[in-house]
Order: structure tokens, then sequence, then C-alpha cells
């Protein structure tokens, strides 16, 4: 495993910003609003060949219980998951970086964190564990440098002035920090199977993954749009390793909020892109709408594999035919990815959710799928046998051998006479006649035609 390093603090302090810089990408929200960063964010860094995690946390805020609180009144009514939060990921972690503001000073709320801190570090080995490192940040003047010092005053020994914006200070800082590491086990390649949590916002993504994981790892909470940043959690099923990627509920475009929450939807959109499976999650209580679909688009445009997780299940009336009706009204609005397989659960009552990851990985084994060559074209001479490939200013679109060139997702390469007389119409056609005997479930498989010389 990795060495984990938290960043805490009071909000505002400029934590995303250190976590940008150490990821190298603009991967946690900046925001001048205090408390946009509500859930713990996870991302690599690498510092002289050492590579190590890190975790953005929400800022902790303990004004917030005496009614003087810093944090915008969206995320007030949050503060204490939010410490929750952190309190977690301090406990996950090999090293901590305790962020203050050069700029304000020794603040109430910075002695209140250090307090904070002390109480979270044990005694292992004569030695207090995870160490902590005050950084004493937006240091971006030699004035504010100098007044790094007063933060001896926190007892949490010397302080390292940094500028996280203009990255100044921060290569001692590292050499410091990598050099603390427990001594680690040579890291392997990360294998495991990468299943995003996407949806529009409130359909309770949040809290299928907590059902999934088994911990209150994310935030979960009745309003629309709380987690903003995308998630990582690894964990084991069966053997086999998964991290699970929780993102910000995907609004339509129209409706996406200047600023932060617009920085989330890219964000989720890029955890569709390095996914292996997309759990689309619908709510059952309502319509499906063109959101759902938008995103379902979303997810084909990006040839990944997708399972449809009908959500809040138990909230609905049932009879005999409901499971069926509902069904059949989901494969209509989502007729362009008819091979989904659909999972109807309650990630409230835990209906079902037993079957998500076991139809997630069996639609990676698909993917994965791979079909001989001999039985390909079998199956290619067998369609044109039933309907004949079509023809253009009375030249006709003739099929010569076809062979599987890649998986992940499947593509078949299929030699011809000449290409542009291949229609869409006619390469869907081929599409579902390799269903036909390979389902390849869940997994949009690409038909490609080439011209043989």
């Amino acid at each position: 495993m990795k060495p984990v390093v938290a960043l805490v603090g009071r909000p505002n302090v400029g934590k995303s910003t250190l976590f940008n810089r150490l990821a190298g990408e603009q991967l946690a929200i900046v925001d001048e609003v205090p408390g946009t960063t509500r859930d713990r964010l996870l991302a690599e860094s690498e510092w002289n060949g050492v590579h190590f995690d890190i975790i953005d946390t929400g800022g902790i805020d303990p004004t917030a219980f005496s009614g003087q609180s810093v944090l915008s009144i969206a995320s007030a009514e949050y503060i204490e998951q939010i410490r929750q939060q952190a309190e977690i990921a301090v406990r996950e972690s090999d090293v901590i970086l305790f962020i203050v503001d050069a700029s304000a000073g020794v603040t109430p709320a910075d002695m209140e964190v250090a307090q904070f801190l002390r109480r979270n570090q044990k005694n292992v080995d004569g030695m207090l564990r995870p160490p902590v490192f005050l950084v004493v940040n937006k240091a971006d003047s030699a004035a504010l440098r100098e007044r790094a010092f007063e933060f001896y005053e926190l007892g949490m020994g010397e302080p390292y002035p940094i500028s996280s914006l203009h990255g100044t200070g921060t290569g001692d800082l590292l050499d410091d920090v990598v050099a603390s590491f427990p001594a680690q086990a040579e890291e392997e390649e990360d294998d495991s199977v990468k299943i995003a949590l996407v949806g529009k916002p409130n359909v309770g993504k949040s809290s299928l993954l907590n059902r999934l994981v088994g911990e209150e790892r994310t935030i979960v909470s009745p309003i629309a749009g709380t987690t903003r940043d995308a998630i990582d959690t690894r964990i084991e099923y069966n053997g086999m390793p998964i991290t699970l990627i929780d993102t910000a509920g995907i609004r339509r475009r129209g409706r996406i909020e200047p600023g932060v929450e617009k920085y989330s939807v890219i964000r989720a959109m890029k955890a569709i892109e390095r996914a292996d499976v997309a759990l689309l999650v619908i709510d059952a209580t309502a319509d499906i709408t063109a959101q759902d679909t938008h995103i379902a688009g979303y997810i084909l445009e990006a040839w990944k594999s997708a399972v449809v997780v009908v959500n809040k299940w138990d909230a609905i009336e049932k009879d005999t035919y409901t499971m069926q009706s509902y069904t059949e009204r989901i494969r209509r609005e989502l007729n362009f990815m008819s091979y989904v397989p659909l999972v109807f659960i309650s990630a409230k009552t835990g209906q079902r959710v037993d079957q998500v990851l076991p139809m997630a990985l069996r639609v990676q084994e698909e993917r994965l799928a791979r079909i001989p060559t001999g039985a390909l074209n079998r199956i290619l001479q067998k369609a044109q046998d039933r309907h004949s490939p079509p023809s253009h200013a009375g030249r006709q679109l003739k099929l010569y051998y076809g062979t599987q060139v890649k998986v992940d997702p499947p593509t078949f390469l299929v030699h011809v006479n000449d290409p542009s007389l291949g229609h869409f119409t006619y390469l869907r056609y081929l599409e579902n006649q390799i269903r036909e005997e390979y389902p390849y479930t869940g997994t949009p498989i690409r038909v490609v035609l080439k011209a043989r010389r």
C-alpha cells in the first residue's frame, strides 16, 4: 500500500489548492466560498520517485457550534458530518498536513483543530502517529513568511511556510514528508475493477456506496447536490479488488450552476472516462427523464460498460406486473442501450443491493471476452445469408472476413470491398447478430469496416 497523506485544517486555508498542486492537476474544487470541499477526495502524488496518496478533506470548523461559522449556509448544516469525514481521513493516513493561513495568523479555530489532531494521534513505538506537519499556507511574500514563526504557538512543531498557489516552499516540505514515511513494500500496479456510480442528483448514489462499502464513506443527505467531488473507495469482493467511484449528481446542462457545480459535473464525466463499469443509478419514484438518457449517452460515448440500478424500489406500490412494466419503460427510453442489465434495489433497506457488485463484475468479464476468429466468421456468414448487405449505385457491400482485434471494449474488424457501402443500420444488424451468440451483457461493442487490399 502507498503511504497516505491527509490535508486537514479549518475552512478556506487553501487545502484544495495544495491538493491540486500535489496531484499535478485540477482535481479538488477551488472556490472562494469556505466549505466547498465536503467529502474526502483521493488522488496519487509523487515526489523524488516516491509515490503516495493524498486525501483532501472538508474544513473542520469548530466555530460552527458557537454560531460564528465562516462556512457558507449551504455547507454549515453539514459541519458535524464534515468533521466525521476528517476524522476518518486522519485515521487512514500515515502523515497529516495541518494547513493554516499565514495572512490570517493564529486563530481560535486553528487552536481547536490542533487539539483535534492531538486527540487523534497515537503513540506507536515511542512516536506519535500519524506525524503532523504544520503547513503555513498563503505565505506569498517575505513578510508573510516571517509571520510563520507565530504558529509555534499551536504546539505542532516547526512551521513550513509555503504558497500552494505559486509552489514556493513545497519542495522542502515534501522532502521531509517523504522522509517520514514508514517503510513500504513495493507498490503493485492497480489492477482493480473501476466501478463508477453516476446519475442525476439525489437518486441515492452515496447511500448505495455506503451500503456497498459497509461504512459511512460519503455524506448522505436528502438535499440534491451534496456530493461535489468524485471519491475513490477501494474494497475487496470475493477476493476481487474493486475501486468504487462516487460522483456528484449530473444535472441537465441548462441547470448547471456556475462555479462549483460546473466543475463537479466535469469531474463526474472524467470519472466515467476512467471507469470500467458505470452504475447508472435512477430513481424509481420518478419518471425516466432526459437527464437519465443524457447520462446513459455519456456512458455510451465513452464506450463504457454499464448496469442500470433502479433505486428506491421500496417506495413503489407494486403488483405482479410492476417490475415488468417499469423494465419496458426503461427499455423504451434507453433503446440505444438494450444490452444493459437492470437491477431493482433499495439502498435504504438493502433490498437486492447484494446483486449490484456481482452484476457489475459479470459485465466486466463480458467486456474482456474474446470470440475465436472461426466462430466470428461463421456469425458473419450467417448474417449475410439472413440479410444481404446494402448496395449503392449498383455496388453491393461484400464481407470477406472478420477478427476481434481488441477487448475493453470488444472491437471487431471486418474486411470488406468498400467501407463506404456499410450503412450504420447494417452495422447495428451485425452487432445484434454477434450478440445473439455472444451477448456481451452490459458492454458496447464496435464493428469497424476496413477495405481489403
